[in-house]
């Protein structure tokens, strides 16, 4: 390889390693190819969906079972959040049947 190729490869490495990012290689079977690159795909991006799907991949690898609250952390987290709904229902007796 010559020096102009190995100058690219380190200029383009430190780029990545500039985003946070670094290269690696896996080894796995040929059938999670498109499986394993969608999901270094998507840990590479920032955000909110990227830490739920590390969080996720994270405890099913570890084995761990889920923390609590997890159902009112989702609701706080949710658009509706200071909507001041009115979810009272009325009241009422019902109808009249007879048997």
């Amino acid at each position: 390889m010559g020096s102009s190729q190995k100058r690219v490869i380190q200029n383009y490495r430190s780029r990545l390693s500039d985003r946070g990012l670094a290269r690696f290689e896996v080894l796995g079977r040929d059938a999670d190819r498109d499986l394993i690159r969608s999901l270094a795909r998507r840990l590479a991006e920032d955000g909110p969906e990227t830490s739920r799907l590390r969080a996720a991949v994270s405890q099913t690898i570890a084995g761990e079972p889920p923390k609590k609250g997890g159902i009112l952390a989702a609701l706080r987290r949710s658009p509706m959040v200071g909507a001041d709904l009115d979810l009272t229902r009325p009241r009422e007796k019902g109808r009249r049947v007879d048997l």
